[in-house]
């Protein structure tokens, strides 16, 4: 029970920290559903951990109605998570979440597919992830990352970087800028659909030429006979006034 007030201490100084327009306790206590759905998931991930898997379940469900955020009770959340608005963000049963990660509203940590055992994402410590990014399958997130709104993370994220896009690729990477210079890099499957087309247009282009330059035959050679053109001109016609006394 200790730990339980030390743990809401520490929340609530969260919120102070990264959110400038906290203005009292009173508020905090009151109006931010994410340390509520902070606070309750305490609750249910003792009850999921002693096998009180059905009470743990549903108050999990509870806490969602109330607070429109999603923390499934298996999840493993580090100290002063701070969740900022928290609309619709869901974290998966698997999913791990170390200490002063940031979640804003939206953010989706979980799976891409059926399954059994760890396939939900673990997070680092100080963590941002931005609004709408979506962070799916058993991967890591390095300390000190930073994921870009609307983003889609598929692939294991080192330390310091900063990842934007979808899907996601590093942009910074300790403090420097990662330049890409192969857009495949990107393993956007869009993108190699695209690149593909590109090819088989350039291909066809290439085929339709030879087709037309066999139908049409061989262009003739414009040849110039020096002998035929100047022979029987001379200056004085063609400058006559300059010739004139």
């Amino acid at each position: 029970m200790i730990g339980f007030f030390k743990s809401v201490r520490e929340d609530v100084a969260a919120v102070f920290e990264n959110d400038p327009a906290a203005r009292s306790y009173l508020e905090v206590l009151f109006c931010y559903p994410g340390l509520h759905a902070v606070w309750g998931h305490h609750i249910t991930h003792w009850l999921w951990r002693h096998d009180f898997r059905f009470l743990a379940r549903f108050g999990s469900q509870v806490s969602r109605l109330l607070t429109s955020i999603e923390i499934h009770p298996g999840a493993e959340i580090g100290r002063r998570l701070f969740i900022d608005h928290g609309m619709s963000v869901v974290i998966g049963e698997t999913t791990i979440i170390g200490d002063d990660v940031t979640l804003y509203q939206g953010v989706t940590l979980g799976g891409t597919g059926k399954e059994h055992g760890k396939r939900h994402p673990t997070i680092g410590n100080r963590v941002t992830i931005g609004s709408g990014a979506k962070v799916l399958g058993n991967i890591t997130v390095g300390d000190n990352c930073r994921v870009g709104a609307g983003s889609v993370v598929l692939r294991n994220v080192p330390a310091n970087s900063t990842i934007v896009g979808v899907p996601g690729h590093i942009v910074l990477l300790n403090g420097k800028r990662v330049v890409i210079t192969d857009p495949k890099d990107i393993r956007d499957p869009l993108s190699d659909v695209i690149i593909k087309l590109a090819r088989e247009v350039h291909e066809l282009r290439l085929k339709f030429q030879e087709h037309s330059h066999e139908s049409l035959g061989a262009e003739p050679e414009l040849t110039i006979d020096d002998e035929s053109i100047g022979a029987n001109i001379v200056p004085e016609e063609l400058f006559a006034e300059d010739y004139q006394i």
